[in-house]
Order: structure tokens, then sequence, then C-alpha cells
């Protein structure tokens, strides 16, 4: 069979393994809960969908769209970050609609790097951040965000170690899978290590709207000169329940943003025009269903940190996200998280994510995503316990 260059460079995908298994359970009839993936469960907004379904309806929203995306889309971002950050975008220079923004940062990848750049990335991180640049070509130093690691330090410390110079960082605050947050200070000092080293660097803010107890996440944009060096990126999949909908897009630097452009005018047509539409109303409509949200997530963090510290699992309670970044138990420790997960399944019926498939530093934890509801979250936590028993770590 022949081989693929690009194929060869991905390892094996860790959550495939579990979640054949979980599939192999359901099969066998078992009723799996499941944590694994951060894909909401909740429906998307009324009012979105009603526009969806308004818009829809007009044959000339039928054709191909705009790979940068829509004018009235790219305004409606501009303002979304004036109203809530205080930043002024160009609607036309500093804006791109993306489809979702997985497919951006590996598009952005693609259009940035070239065969053995060297991008910086924190380990543990989303597996996009990781291979998008891989897939590029690009070689990935991994800068630790192990407790009590100093991101600064490693960050400078890879700058000065490494050869040729580092092109690209990409960070994700608050962050999946670590739930880490960061204020608007870390963003300065960021931006000014970055100027001065003349690196890229690309900030995912997916997590923006599910923020708990007074925690309020930064934009990058914020600083000033960012836009010198940075991207930000923006889904709509978690603040207003659009993940099918392939939605999202980049803000900031504008060369950044006219490479991306143009390697996706050569990929795609851009995301349906229907569902740009409604993701304005999204953006310019009433925020309460955001709010609603994230009280839903909030509710469910507080049952299973709550459970979990019952039973003797100590976890820490995150600030943001929709995400429990577990320590695996010292009974279990030995095991790894890719084996752990698979004992979860096997003994308590529950599915989550492997922390090695955020990276080797993830190994020690295993993720947690809040989208069962609480009677199913209690529900897991019983058969933890029951796990616990069997083992002999509860009576």
């Amino acid at each position: 069979m022949e081989e693929f260059a690009r194929i060869k460079r991905l390892p094996p995908y860790v959550f495939n393994v579990t979640g054949e298994l979980k599939l192999a359970a359901r099969r066998r009839g078992e009723d799996v809960i499941d944590f694994s993936m951060g894909n909401p469960d909740q429906p998307t907004p009324r009012h979105i969908v009603d526009k969806l379904i308004e818009t829809v309806q007009r044959p000339d929203t039928h054709g191909y769209s705009v790979s940068k995306g829509i004018v009235r889309l790219r305004r409606a971002i501009c303002n979304w970050y004036r109203a809530r950050y205080n930043v002024e975008l160009d609607p036309d220079s500093e804006a791109i609609v993306t489809i979702g923004s997985k497919e951006g940062i590996a598009h952005l990848a693609l259009a940035t790097l070239d065969t053995g750049d060297i991008v910086l990335v924190p380990n543990p991180s989303y597996p996009i951040h990781i291979y998008g640049p891989v897939i590029a070509g690009a070689d990935i130093r991994h800068v630790p965000m192990a407790p009590g690691a100093d991101f600064f330090e490693m960050f400078e410390r890879s700058i000065r170690d490494t050869y040729p110079k580092p092109k690209m960082l990409i960070v994700n605050f608050p962050s999946n899978p670590t739930t880490q947050c960061v204020d608007l200070s870390f963003f300065e000092r960021l931006v000014a290590i970055a100027r001065e080293h003349h690196i890229y660097v690309v900030h995912d803010l997916a997590y923006a709207d599910i923020v708990f107890d007074g925690y309020r996440a930064p934009s990058i944009m914020q600083v000033p000169g960012a836009r010198e060096i940075a991207v930000e990126f923006f889904t709509m999949s978690k603040s207003y329940n659009m993940a099918g909908w392939r939605v999202g897009y980049m803000v900031g630097n504008r060369e950044l943003v006219t490479a991306l452009a143009r390697m996706k005018s050569y990929h795609d047509y851009g995301t349906f025009t229907p569902i740009q539409v409604a993701s304005i109303i999204a953006l310019e409509g009433p925020q309460d269903c955001v709010e609603t949200v994230r009280k839903v997530y909030q509710g469910r963090r507080d049952v299973l940190c709550q459970g979990m510290k019952a039973l003797g699992w100590n976890v820490e309670v995150p600030k943001a996200t929709l995400y429990i970044w577990a320590p695996i138990p010292e009974r279990y420790a030995k095991l790894g998280s890719l084996e752990f997960s698979k004992k979860l399944l096997l003994d308590a019926k529950i599915a989550v994510a492997p922390g090695i498939g955020f990276g080797h530093y993830g190994d020690g934890y295993v993720r947690f995503a809040l989208i069962e509801n609480e009677a199913r979250t209690r529900q897991a936590l019983r058969g933890i316990k029951e796990m616990f028993r069997k083992d002999g770590i509860l009576k």
C-alpha cells in the first residue's frame, strides 16, 4: 500500500481507541455516559434557527458564498469586538469568516508555514493546535504547561534554544483541555515578547463566554500593538450551541488575514450563506441565550466537581470552559490516561478523553466534558463510586 508523507506525520488518533470501545459497549446494550467530546448537547437558540429557516427559503442564498465571508457578518464580528472589548477592527482587512475555528487554524497553518518552520505550542493542547502546523509541514516545539511550570520562562527558553527561530506560537485561553485562565497582563507580556522576537501569535478564544464565578476572559486584541503580530479565533459552537453549523471567524493581523483569505479562495467557497446570516442574528441579537448556556454548564460543573470531591477525587473547580481536567487518582496513576479511561468505561460505564491525546504532559489526567445533564452526571458519579468500592478505595 502506498504511504503518504503527510499522513505518516500524524500519530494514531488516541481518541479513536476510546471511541471505538465506547461504540462497542453501546452495541452490547450498555448505557455509557459520555463525557468524552466537547460537543454541546443543547439546541441552538430558537431565534437563530428561525433566521436560518427564513433565509434558506430564499433561492438567492443557495449559490456559492465568498470564502472571506459576507460583508454583513464581518461587520457584525467587528461590532461584537467593539461592544465587548472596546477594540476597533476593519471588517475588510482585519476579519475573516471561517468554517469553524478548526478549519481556520488548519488553513492558516497551510497559508503561512513552510516545511521546517518551528511552531511553539503549549503541552497539553487542543490537537489541531499541534497537528494543523504538522500537516502544513512545520515542526513543533512544546512549551510545558504542567503544574508549577513557568510559562514565560519556558516560552523564552524555547525561543533561545530553538533553531531556526520559531515562526509562530499557538495558545488557547481559557484552555482546552486544562481549563487554565489568564488575565490581560498575561497577553501584554506575551505580545511584548512576541514583538521583540518577531513571532506570530495565534490565540483561540473558543470559550470566551463559558466563564464562571465572575471571571471574564480577555482578548489578545485588547493589547496595544497586538495586531502587529497576532490573530484571534472565535467560534459560534460553544456560546450559541452551533457546533454542527461550522462557523467561526479570525480577526487581527492584516497579513495573516490576507494569507488565510487567499488560501481559502483555493480551498472553499465559504460557509453556506444562510448560516452566515443566522450568525449575524446570533452576534447582534439578544444575548440572554448565552447566559442560559453558561448557567447550564456551571450547574453541571458544580454537580460533577462536588460529587468527585465527595468521593475523594480532588479536582480543581474550573473558572471557565466546559471541561473538568481531572488528575488520575493516585491508586490508578501507574495506568496512564489511556488505560485509566478504558477502566472508567469498563467499570463505571463512563467515557472520558485520555489526557495523553492532548500531549505527553497530559498523561496524568483525563478530561470530562460537561455535555451530560445533571441527572446523568449524578448517575456517572454513582458508577465511579461503585468502581472505587470494588477497588477498595471506598468502603
